[in-house]
């Protein structure tokens, strides 16, 4: 089985959480997992192909946005809120909240 790599907590740049959520399908599945929890991959409801859906969740799971855990043939996709959180105060808040609608 492949090992998935998460950036630990001191890696988590913020040049590299923007660049993730500049894409306004990241920012979707951002907000879906943030209204909704943990979710398989196959949830999201994104107009992208499996392959292009693949490369957006490894560009959050890369940036330290989510979290991913494999559970059977599914990859379950969870935002690092407290990472988040920790390593920039209310950055998740402010851009959920100003991205909604």
């Amino acid at each position: 089985m492949k090992i998935l790599h998460h950036p630990h907590l001191a890696d988590i740049h913020l040049c590299s959480v923007l660049q993730a959520l500049s894409d306004p399908i990241r920012l979707q599945i951002v907000q879906d997992i943030a209204a909704g929890g943990e979710q398989p991959c196959n949830n999201f409801n994104v107009p992208v192909a499996k392959s292009t859906m693949t490369h957006h969740i490894r560009t959050l799971r890369e940036a330290g946005v989510v979290q991913v855990r494999v559970q059977g043939t599914q990859h379950i996709v969870a935002l690092r809120t407290e990472d988040l959180q920790a390593r920039f105060p209310e950055l998740l808040p402010v851009i959920l909240r100003n991205s909604a609608g």
